[in-house]
């Protein structure tokens, strides 16, 4: 059964939408933590449109479980996470204008600063992941780099409504998680993913963690953090 963490930033973006102090990303991970969630993710955005500083700090003392921070290759965000000391970094592109959830980064493309960033948050003990395409070339690249995981955009996967595109992109995960596995990595999947496919990544077994956040989000709007948690933890059970 892989680890499930949610990703509280569209807690913040409607709080700053707001611009009140409810909703509060805070006490939606502790509410998660308390259910049952294994992990918290956070992004940290260049313009700070939903979390931001004082949100991380706070997490850093709250969470308990296990906390991700998603931050774009770069020197500002590295050093960020240096003084954060969150237990996971994943690494993600530089966001461009109009760019979509399709985005991932391009290890082969920035391999010697990937590797400069991954040994300075290793020699912290930060584990360090990568949001990559399913591209065997990229999980290469990421191992050569130094990273301990990686994570798929499951974008396409989750967005797909053929059922034969559905299952060739099943296939494929699967297929690049297990060179992954052969090159000492760790396999993480999220974006995109929700109640109706979790269960397609669930039955992967070299995924070891699933991250989701706006699809249990609203389910939780609906029926309660602690409800909206079990149903999805219950659907990652199933392989």
């Amino acid at each position: 059964m892989p680890r499930l963490c949610l990703c509280v930033n569209q807690v913040a973006r409607l709080r700053n939408l707001n611009r009140k102090k409810e909703p509060d990303p805070l006490q939606v991970a502790m509410a998660a933590e308390l259910a049952g969630i294994d992990g918290i993710v956070v992004q940290l955005r260049e313009d700070r449109a939903d979390i931001d500083d004082r949100d991380l700090r706070v997490l850093k003392e709250v969470v308990k479980s296990h906390l991700n921070l998603a931050i774009p290759l770069q020197e500002v965000m590295v050093q960020k996470a240096l003084q954060l000391l969150p237990d996971m970094v994943t690494l993600l592109p530089v966001l461009q204008e109009n760019e979509g959830e399709e985005v991932a980064l391009n290890v082969e493309a920035s391999l010697d600063y990937f590797e400069e960033a991954a040994a300075a948050l290793r020699a912290h003990n930060i584990v360090v992941s990568a949001l990559v395409a399913v591209d065997p070339a990229q999980v290469r690249a990421a191992a050569r780099a130094g990273a301990d995981y990686v994570q798929f955009n499951t974008t396409l996967l989750a967005g797909a409504e053929d059922l034969g595109f559905l299952n060739e992109q099943i296939e494929r995960l699967r297929a690049v998680a297990a060179a992954a596995n052969k090159l000492g990595l760790g396999v993480a999947a999220g974006r995109g993913l929700g109640y109706q496919n979790i269960r397609d990544i669930a039955g992967i077994p070299l995924v070891e963690e699933i991250n989701v956040g706006r699809a249990l989000l609203a389910r939780a709007m609906l029926v309660g953090v602690d409800r909206a948690i079990a149903v999805m933890k219950s659907q990652t059970e199933h392989r």
